[in-house]
C-alpha cells in the first residue's frame, strides 16, 4: 500500500496539467454524486413513495442515460469532452434542485436530467483521461482517480449527513424529509461550483481543419472489430444487471434490517469507502505483478463469497465488514479494466467504446430495478433480497469467468497505442510533456 502510494505521488507531477486539475472535478463532482447515491432513495422514502415506485423511477433515470450515451459520444468528438463534461454537470445541478419541492412530476423530471446528465459525463470522461495522460501513466492515473472518488465519498457522507441532521434540529425542521432536503441544496451547488472546475480545463474541441477531414463511422460512431466490442462490453453488463439490483438499494437494505439514522447509514458507507480506496490503491501494483486481467479475475471472484455475507448475516458487525471488503474487491479492478479498454482499442474508437461501456451499464440498471420492485412487491423484503443476493451471485461469476475466459492471454500482448497520439485543438496541445 505505502509502495503503491509513493509511486501515485511520484507520477503526479508527471501528468499533464489538465489531468491534474480533471482530478479537482472529480472531488466536486464526485462529492454531489456521493451524497446523492448515498441518501436520495432514503429521501424518496422519506416523502412518502413505496419501493417499487423507487425502483420505477430509478429504472426511468437509467433510461435516460441509455438514450443520451451514443449521441454524447458523437457530439463530444464534435464539440470537445470539456463541453460535454459541463453540459451534463449543468442538467445534474438542475435536477438536484427540481427534486427539492417533493412533488411526484418534478421528481421525474429531475430523475430523467439526473440520468441523462450523469451519464453524459460518464461517457466523456474516461476517453478524456486516455487523451491526457501516457500509456505508461494510465494504470496509476486511472486508479488515483477511482480512489479519489472513494475517498471523497467518504468525507461527504460523514460531514453531509452529520451536517445535514444537526443544521435540521438547529433550525427546527422536523419533516422526516428536512435533513435530506437541505443536503440536496448542497449537492446542487456542488454541482454549479463543478461547473466552474470544468472551465478550468483547456479546450479539447477539435480544429475546424480536423473537423472537415474527419471520417467518423455510422452516426459519428466508430467501431473497428465488433467481437472486440462485444467481449469488452459483455461481462459489464451482466455486472452492471447484478449491481441494479443491489447498490442503489443497499442503503434502504441496511437501514431497514437494523435501524439506522441518517447519519449512522452515511457512516457505514464512508467506511466501505475508506476500503474500496485502500484496495483501488492497491490495485496497479497487483496488475504489475499478475498482469491487468489475472489481477481483475482475482479481486473479482474474491469477493463473491462476501456477497453471501452481505445478503445472509444477521449481525450488523459481519455486513458492514462484508459490505467493506466486497466493494473493495468488485471495485478495485474497475479503473484498470478502463484503462486495459482504453488501450484495446484504437484512439478514434474510444469515445464509442466509453458510450457503450457506460450506455450497457445503464441499460443493466433500467432493468434491474424492475427485478428488483417485482421481487419485493411479490415476496416481501427478507426473500425478495435473498433471491436479489442469489441472483447477483451468480451473475457476477458468470461475468468474472467470461473475462477470464476472453482475455487471460492479453496481458502479454501490446495495446493499440505505444505512444500518445496528440489531438489538433483551437486551444493548446492536449498532451503537456513538461
Amino acid at each position: 500500500m505505502s509502495r503503491s502510494l509513493a509511486r501515485y505521488l511520484r507520477s503526479f507531477t508527471g501528468f499533464s496539467r489538465d489531468a491534474r486539475l480533471f482530478l479537482l472535478t472529480t472531488i466536486v463532482f464526485g462529492a454531489a454524486l456521493s451524497l446523492y447515491w448515498i441518501d436520495f432513495n432514503l429521501y424518496l422514502e422519506s416523502i412518502g413513495l413505496d419501493r417499487p415506485t423507487i425502483g420505477l423511477l430509478l429504472s426511468v433515470s437509467q433510461l435516460a442515460g441509455v438514450l443520451v450515451a451514443l449521441p454524447a459520444s458523437a457530439l463530444s468528438d464534435r464539440l470537445g469532452r470539456r463541453t460535454l463534461m459541463a453540459a451534463g454537470m449543468a442538467l445534474a445541478a438542475v435536477a438536484f434542485l427540481a427534486f427539492l419541492p417533493g412533488q411526484r412530476p418534478l421528481v421525474l423530471v429531475g430523475v430523467v436530467m439526473m440520468g441523462a446528465g450523469s451519464q453524459i459525463v460518464a461517457v466523456v470522461q474516461i476517453p478524456f483521461i486516455a487523451e491526457h495522460t501516457l500509456p505508461e501513466q494510465r494504470n496509476e492515473y486511472f486508479a488515483f482517480w477511482s480512489a479519489l472518488g472513494f475517498i471523497t465519498s467518504i468525507a461527504s457522507a460523514v460531514v453531509g449527513g452529520q451536517a445535514a441532521t444537526a443544521l435540521a434540529a438547529h433550525l427546527g425542521l422536523t419533516s422526516t424529509a428536512a435533513p435530506y432536503q437541505i443536503l440536496l441544496v448542497g449537492v446542487a451547488v456542488l454541482g454549479v461550483v463543478s461547473l466552474g472546475t470544468v472551465y478550468l480545463l483547456a479546450s479539447d474541441r477539435p480544429a475546424p481543419e480536423r473537423e472537415r477531414h474527419r471520417r467518423p463511422g455510422r452516426f459519428g460512431l466508430v467501431i473497428l472489430d465488433r467481437n472486440l466490442f462485444f467481449r469488452l462490453l459483455l461481462p459489464g453488463f451482466l455486472t452492471s444487471l447484478g449491481a441494479g439490483q443491489l447498490i442503489p438499494f443497499l442503503n434502504v437494505f441496511i437501514q431497514t434490517k437494523f435501524s439506522l439514522t441518517l447519519a449512522e447509514i452515511n457512516v457505514v458507507f464512508a467506511v466501505t469507502s475508506l476500503g474500496t480506496a485502500a484496495a483501488i490503491l492497491a490495485q496497479p501494483a497487483l496488475a504489475s505483478r499478475f498482469g491487468r486481467i489475472r489481477s481483475i479475475v482475482l479481486v473479482q471472484g474474491a469477493s463473491i463469497p462476501f456477497l453471501v455475507v452481505l445478503g445472509f448475516s444477521p449481525a450488523l458487525w459481519t455486513v458492514i465488514v462484508a459490505l467493506t471488503v466486497r466493494n473493495s474487491l468488485m471495485n478495485a479492478g474497475s479503473p484498470i479494466f478502463d484503462a486495459f479498454s482504453m488501450e484495446r482499442v484504437t484512439p478514434a474508437e474510444r469515445a464509442t467504446l466509453a458510450a457503450g461501456m457506460t450506455m450497457l451499464w445503464s441499460l443493466g440498471w433500467t432493468i434491474a430495478p424492475l427485478y428488483y420492485s417485482a421481487l419485493q412487491a411479490r415476496l416481501g423484503f427478507t426473500a425478495g433480497y435473498a433471491v436479489d443476493f442469489v441472483t447477483i451471485i451468480v451473475l457476477y461469476s458468470v461475468a468474472t469467468a467470461l473475462l477470464w475466459t476472453w482475455f487471460r492471454g492479453t496481458d502479454k500482448t501490446a495495446p493499440k497505442e505505444t505512444v500518445p497520439v496528440p489531438i489538433p485543438t483551437e486551444a493548446p496541445a492536449l498532451l503537456d510533456h513538461a
